[in-house]
């Protein structure tokens, strides 16, 4: 090799070294800004000198818009500062709340003197739930004539012969899965504030109970998935014991379905992240499928019968991430996702699906094409394996899902209410850590459907819970349908 070949390809590997690192160096970034920076996307153009046009001309005045609506007011002192906010004042306490009045004299004698008036206080006080011993006692008779005994029917309660009634169940269920609170740490709570001592077995066990009572109505609530044409679908992983592995744990996932039409929400656990899951889920599915880029998505999408719809906020995150890589072209970018997220938050308010897809298509579409055409252009001026040039390429290949938003005004822009409902589990995670077997990954699938499903119908989940495990035991299949959360307000809005 000559002397000029040599150099050629020093050069050659001190470019792909530079460009390693420089990658590296970005996701040490993202590492430590997900570790300890702000969490939010929210992104607020800079100004624009007064010799430079807009990006989007007319589509700009959106942005210009909302952009007036956070600026901070400032008033003249001597200097400017910002303008302090006036409190917003305490918010009412609900008239439903117990009330206990208390009456102070004054410690001088007020005899002769005339009452004028009163100051009224109010505040609050915390009294500590308790727990209640019900004991029922049933007379037994004896009728006449050797007739027999005649003694009152028990009702029916969620575990025969067992101590819990449904509010108990409602209440260990429901701190596990809304407040984060694993079994151990409600059995010591049991322990400090009730002295009451109950062995970890017995509530797994009754846990286990209240699951398998309550799985045909889980099922119930798969079939009310898939009314309507329009899903929204997610995954996320947990970990999970296995007997098969020692010393590790397993990586399972939850996959996660929502129905924006209903409220219905799925969980639906399985041991990998592979295809056959989802498949088997939706394989009598047809409509719109909204999803992130994963390519499990794209090889169900193949389905005739199947649109694949894309998310904005992941494209829009990818922008946003890659500031630290290149600004100037980041910063151009996130400008036309402001402008498009604007219009969009306008077009919901109106309820007619027609003249929300109308105003997407005249107000949007054209926003989105400059995009479009904006990453082509840039596509060949970055590097590919960049930040920036991972954003432009998984942008160009989701083109035309992202873009199917704008076949149907029900669809959403993006997927982000369904990442909502997966916070709860990421939360759970850190305080309970892994399930203790696939089945039990199985039933918290199960108890977040449930969860998630209230929380979509502002349901409280301890009513509902408390109320079904209640029915549930004497309910007809063919009825089981009406405990499905937010059916009542359905069958309501029905009858009107």
């Amino acid at each position: 090799m000559s002397k000029d070949e040599i150099i050629v390809d020093q050069k050659q590997k001190i470019t792909i070294l530079s460009q390693e690192n420089s990658s590296l160096k970005q996701q040490n970034d993202l590492l430590r800004k997900a570790l300890y920076g702000k969490k939010s996307e929210r992104f607020i153009p800079p100004d624009l000198p007064h010799n430079q046009p807009s990006l989007f001309e007319d589509q700009q005045e959106a942005v210009n818009k909302e952009k007036e609506e956070v600026e901070v007011e400032v008033e003249q002192i001597t200097y400017q500062r910002k303008k302090t906010k006036k409190h917003p004042g305490r918010h009412p306490l609900p008239d439903h709340l117990p009330t206990r009045e208390v009456i102070i004299e004054p410690e001088e004698d007020t005899t002769g003197m005339v009452k004028i008036g009163e100051e009224v206080s109010i505040t609050l006080e915390y009294t500590p739930a308790s727990l209640v011993k019900v004991i029922t006692r049933r007379p037994k008779y004896a009728r006449p004539k050797e007739g027999g005994i005649l003694i009152g029917q028990l009702p029916t309660r969620p575990i025969p012969k067992g101590i819990p009634e449904a509010s108990l169940l409602a209440h260990i269920i429901v701190a596990k899965f809304i407040d984060h609170l694993p079994f151990y740490r409600q059995i010591q709570r049991f322990k400090r504030d009730y002295q009451w001592i109950v062995n970890p077995s017995t509530i797994n066990d009754w846990f286990k109970f209240s699951t398998n009572l309550l799985k045909p109505l889980y099922d119930k609530m798969k079939n009310a998935l898939f009314e309507g044409n329009y899903l929204q679908v997610d995954e996320s992983p947990m970990k999970v014991q296995d007997k098969n592995k020692k010393g590790t744990t397993h990586q399972g996932y939850q996959w996660v379905y929502r129905n924006p039409i209903n409220g219905i929400v799925i969980f639906n656990y399985r041991k990998g992240r592979g295809m056959h899951g989802p498949k088997e889920i939706l394989k009598d599915f047809k409509g719109y499928l909204q999803s992130d880029g994963y390519k499990v998505y794209d090889k169900i999408g193949q389905h005739p019968d199947i649109i694949l719809v894309g998310c904005w906020a992941h494209a829009r995150r990818k922008f946003f991430d890659a500031k630290g890589n290149d600004a100037k072209r980041a910063s151009i970018a996130l400008q036309f996702f402001k402008a498009i997220y604007a219009h969009d938050k306008k077009a919901k308010e109106s309820n007619n699906q027609t003249d929300k897809k109308d105003y997407r298509n005249k107000h949007i579409q054209p926003i989105m094409l400059q995009l479009k055409a904006w990453a082509e252009e840039n596509k060949s001026k970055v590097l590919p394996k960049s930040p920036i040039g991972k954003a432009i390429n998984y942008l160009l290949l989701q083109w035309h899902k992202l873009i199917a938003v704008l076949q149907n005004g029900q669809l959403e822009i993006d997927n982000n209410l369904i990442e909502n409902k997966i916070r709860p589990l990421a939360l759970g995670r850190k305080n309970y850590l892994f399930a203790g077997s696939h089945e039990a990954a199985e039933r918290i699938a199960m108890m977040y459907s449930f969860f998630a499903s209230c929380k979509a119908n502002d349901i409280n989940p301890f009513e509902w819970l408390k109320n079904t495990l209640s029915k549930i035991p004497e309910t007809k299949m063919s009825e089981l349908h009406l405990l499905i959360p937010g059916a009542d307000k359905k069958t309501q809005e029905d009858s009107l």
